[in-house]
C-alpha cells in the first residue's frame, strides 16, 4: 500500500434506519451490534466492520452522551491507533476504491455524536496523509 493513491471522491455516514440509495457507492456498517429491526436486505451493505467499531467498554462509558463526546472521540481515536486497525482502515479504503463514495452505516439516533463521524474523521486523515 506504501505509495499507492487512494481516491475517493467522498467520505459519508448515514443512519441504518435511511433508505439505501445507489450513490450510496460502497457501504460499510460499523457499528459492533446488527441495527434493530433491519434485515441484510434492507441495509444493502458491501461489509460490516464490526472489528472498527468502539470496544464494548468504551462504548458503555460513552453511552452516546454528549457530555462525554470529546473523552469518546480521543478514547475511540486511540483504539484505531493500532497496527490491526490501521490495516482494517485502510483496506476499507482500497477495496471501496473506484466506487466514488464510502458511506459509513451507524445505528445511533443522534448524528453528531456517534463512532461513524469518528471513523469518517479517521478515514479522512489517511486519504489526507496517502494523498
Amino acid at each position: 500500500m506504501h505509495g499507492e493513491c487512494i481516491v475517493i471522491v467522498e467520505i459519508v455516514i448515514k443512519r441504518a434506519y435511511v433508505e439505501p440509495a445507489s450513490s450510496d457507492g460502497f457501504r460499510v456498517l460499523v457499528d459492533r451490534v446488527w441495527p434493530r429491526g433491519k434485515t441484510k436486505a434492507d441495509l444493502a451493505l458491501d461489509l460490516w466492520a464490526r472489528e472498527l467499531a468502539p470496544s464494548s467498554t468504551l462504548r458503555t462509558w460513552f453511552n452516546h452522551d454528549p457530555v462525554r463526546w470529546q473523552g469518546f472521540c480521543e478514547r475511540y481515536r486511540r483504539e484505531l491507533a493500532t497496527p490491526e486497525q490501521y490495516a482494517r482502515l485502510t483496506g476499507i479504503l482500497k477495496t471501496a476504491h473506484g466506487r466514488g463514495r464510502l458511506t459509513l452505516v451507524y445505528g445511533a439516533r443522534d448524528e453528531e455524536h456517534n463512532q461513524a463521524v469518528v471513523l469518517r474523521n479517521a478515514l479522512k486523515d489517511l486519504v489526507t496523509k496517502r494523498g
